[in-house]
């Protein structure tokens, strides 16, 4: 297992299998990128089902037991069930999508061997929903919840941005998950760094704060610092469960980060929140992933608390240490 400078075993990968996606949500970020989307057709410069594979056999060699496929929504990958069932038997398959082509596609994705799926469900009213998402697909992606849990994908963890538009809904969807077995809530903070709105975030420990109030139980998990909620039950009973992503300005997130990123072009990303330490993988042979992935590890950086640091105001900038990192030539 490969560990970086700062003592963080790289455990798990998050794979981009294209920056394609049927909604155009307000807030999104792709996975870091920026706005990069571009046409519905498959591209040619998105990994193949072989380069995608052949990457995630190289991850296991170092002892990378998870893998997380996401997007743009994964789910426009035809071959989506195929890598699935290509993935090393050693890595825990889990996707993040929107849901919508879950209907009729889930019981393969199972049978190839997903293990675990995230659907963004952001507000539960329609109107409120097509306003975040740029898509009237509600209906369809409650069908997708649904046909999850009938596949045997449970619990499904639904995903829920935190910000102006969405914070009003949170006592309302933790309802939703205590009251519906197999649902739980992952809450992920907004981060005004990636998407450019800085004044539609809020104060997510407001939102720590209700909910603390609101728990039977409260857990710790030791990745990135996390907070685990119960609310209506507690872990014994399988109670509803909420969980914060709250990586904004947070040291001991980052400090507990032990994922590798890869983008859909086939490049190593260290951190989400940075684009100057992109890593191609050449023409995705082995012996190139393998040196590419061992440098991308060796020079990630947590990005609050060492990549970017605290003045004597309390501001966040950049430590002047990185301040001449060079961006990868194209």
């Amino acid at each position: 297992m490969l560990t970086d400078d700062f003592g963080r075993e790289v455990t798990g990968v998050r794979v981009s299998l294209t920056d394609r996606c049927n909604f155009d949500c307000v807030y999104c970020h792709n996975e870091g990128l920026g706005d990069t989307r571009g046409p519905m057709d498959p591209q040619d410069d998105e990994m193949s089902t072989d380069d995608v594979v052949r990457f995630l056999e190289v991850a296991a060699e170092f002892d990378v037991d998870a893998v997380k496929f996401t997007g743009g929504e994964p789910m426009l990958r035809q071959d989506l069930e195929e890598i699935i069932e290509r993935t090393p038997d050693s890595m825990e398959v889990s996707l993040t999508t929107n849901g919508t082509f879950l209907p009729g596609r889930a019981p393969d994705l199972v049978d190839a061997g997903l293990e675990r799926v995230n659907v963004s469900q952001d507000a539960l009213d329609p109107q409120d929903f097509a306003e975040i998402t740029k898509s009237g697909a509600y209906e369809k992606v409650l069908e997708g919840v649904e046909a999850a849990l009938e596949a045997g994908l449970d619990p499904v963890k639904l995903n829920m941005v935190v910000f102006e538009h969405t914070a009003g809904y949170v006592p309302e969807m933790v309802d939703h998950v205590a009251e519906n077995d197999g649902l739980r809530l992952q809450l992920i903070e907004y981060m005004p760094e990636l998407t450019g709105k800085p004044e539609w975030n809020i104060d997510i420990q407001r939102v720590h704060d209700w909910l603390a109030e609101q728990a039977d139980e409260i857990e710790h998990r030791e990745m990135h610092d996390r907070k685990r909620y119960w609310v209506g039950g507690t872990s014994d009973d399988d109670g509803g469960m909420v969980e914060i992503v709250d990586p904004v300005e947070n040291p001991t997130f980052c400090a507990n980060c032990h994922r590798v990123r890869v983008t859909h072009e086939g490049y190593l990303k260290g951190c989400l929140n940075r684009n100057d330490d992109l890593k191609s993988m050449g023409e995705m042979s082995k012996p190139e992933i393998r040196e590419a992935f061992r440098e991308v590890v060796e020079n990630r950086v947590p990005y609050y608390g060492e990549y970017m640091i605290q003045n004597g105001d309390g501001e966040w900038e950049l430590n002047d240490e990185y301040l001449e990192v060079e961006p990868p030539a194209d």
